[in-house]
């Protein structure tokens, strides 16, 4: 219950005027990175980030699960969006919806208006899609299915991958952009109000496991083309892997992160994934980068 009091604190925030314009610089932000002893670990089950009074980001705590996953809360004036359910079932280790509900219900508070909730996710792994059973037979509340199929029709993507879909939250348009490789219903997702491209597994600082090298490489031609054409002020993917050494991460299963990689990544890392990938032809290749590594499965 502390923990959700300490995201509650944090989340009421988004009410006092003097914010509410605000933005957060997500380059600065200090995550919670774990501990060396988990058995000693004070950190708050989720930790909850305002970027402005109508998107949150969450970040899971590394001793409830190492791969630490980030969600995004993005809240329009009918509907509000949660990209992905982090990697843990459990509400008492992971309480997922009680920290979403609460920051909806103090946004319904204090803008007067009610909305209701969409549970999507970028792809289908079990690291991000464990919460939704929290999410299950609540009211005003739909889960989009894994497959692909479920996210075209939701979404309106038709002739997939290759068309885009939009959603409309209420005043604010999200598009989703499919982008298989990583996984096979994998998508990105750009917010125009907060010009925020979400690319998922497919583009973190760290390991981007490729398990279909070729959708892969055009998935991440598309959206370079798409970031071309769009202004982006932050690629945020759904961990963080890298240390702030260039080229080095840390080991799968590590639960203390100390010296991190900042979340966002750039255009200019965008277009270095692409490059690389282009140059390595048909031919899968392990390559280490400075704030990524190209690892095919």
């Amino acid at each position: 219950m502390k923990y959700i009091l300490i995201a509650l604190i944090f989340c009421s925030l988004f009410s006092c005027k003097t914010l509410q314009k605000t933005t957060t610089n997500l380059n600065s932000v200090k995550w919670i990175s774990g501990s060396e002893n988990c058995k000693e670990n004070k950190d708050p089950l989720i930790q909850v980030v305002r970027y402005n009074e109508n998107t949150f980001i969450l970040r899971q705590n590394k001793c409830t699960n190492y791969e630490a996953p980030f969600l995004y809360l993005f809240l329009g004036d009918k509907k509000a969006l949660l990209m992905d359910t982090g990697a843990t079932e459990d509400s008492v280790k992971f309480p997922l919806y009680s920290t979403v509900k609460n920051i909806i219900s103090q946004w319904e508070k204090n803008t007067k208006n009610s909305i209701d909730l969409i549970v999507a996710h970028t792809h289908a792994h079990g690291d991000h899609i464990a919460g939704d059973g929290q999410f299950k037979n609540k009211i005003r509340t739909e889960i989009v299915g894994l497959n692909v199929s479920d996210v075209s029709a939701y979404f309106d993507l038709k002739n997939w991958p290759l068309q885009n879909g939009q959603i409309d939250l209420g005043n604010r348009i999200v598009e989703i952009i499919p982008i298989p490789g990583h996984q096979l219903a994998s998508i990105a997702v750009y917010d125009y109000a907060t010009k925020i491209l979400l690319s998922g597994d497919s583009f973190y600082p760290g390991r981007l496991y490729i398990r279909d090298w070729t959708a892969n490489k055009l998935s991440m031609q598309r959206l370079v083309d798409f970031a071309s054409a769009h202004k982006v002020s932050y690629f945020l993917g759904n961990h963080i892997e890298m240390t702030n050494t260039s080229g080095k991460d840390y080991s799968t299963g590590t639960t203390y992160q100390p010296a991190e990689h900042i979340l966002p990544l750039t255009f200019k890392d965008l277009k270095e994934l692409n490059n690389a990938l282009k140059m390595a032809g048909n031919t899968p290749k392990y390559e280490v980068h400075n704030s990524f590594i190209i690892s095919p499965k």
